[in-house]
């Protein structure tokens, strides 16, 4: 039995893996030099088709913070990677990716995406009248539905930040 306590010890962290890389709040604080206030883009009929072609599912949420103005905002967005959310931080400026980061990582592989050499592939990524990335972004072997789950988020923050300056001054 002592045995038993032991293996299941040692393999529990690796299938409920948790790695907070960066709190989301300090992520827009770094982004921005200190703290600024957030804003919300409400999930309504009109965006939810595009939304779910982007991430081949619908958001289970009605409004999605975000911060920033005058054509740079930066999203905190959440997919599953293979089974648990992959929270990142994306910045997008005058339509282009500027920084993305992997913030919270839940899964048991594939944590790879955190490493610049990953991430560094994104910058300067804008999206395509497909609402495809306009790059091609190199996959991780061993992490390809985290791959996935970035680039997706990648492309629902640039059609956000699309959104939000083809509607700035609306009602």
């Amino acid at each position: 039995m002592r045995y038993f306590l032991l293996i299941l010890l040692a393999w529990t962290p690796t299938v409920f893996a948790l790695d907070v890389y960066q709190e989301p709040q300090e992520f827009v604080r770094e982004v921005f030099n200190g703290d600024v206030e957030p804003h919300v883009l409400w999930i309504t009929p009109a965006l939810r088709p595009a939304i779910r072609e982007i991430m081949g599912h619908d958001l289970d949420v009605m409004r999605v913070r975000y911060w920033g103005d005058d054509g740079r905002a930066a999203w905190i967005l959440e997919e599953i990677g293979k089974e648990r959310p992959i929270t990142a931080g994306i910045v997008v400026n005058r339509g282009k990716i500027e920084r993305i980061k992997a913030l919270i990582y839940r899964e048991s592989r594939g944590s790879e995406v955190r490493y610049p050499f990953f991430t560094d592939q994104f910058k300067g990524a804008g999206l395509t009248s497909a609402k495809q990335l306009d790059k091609s972004i190199d996959g991780i072997s061993g992490a390809t539905l985290s791959v996935r789950a970035l680039t997706k988020l990648s492309r629902l923050a640039l059609y956000f930040t699309q959104h939000i300056e083809a509607n700035r001054g609306a009602p």
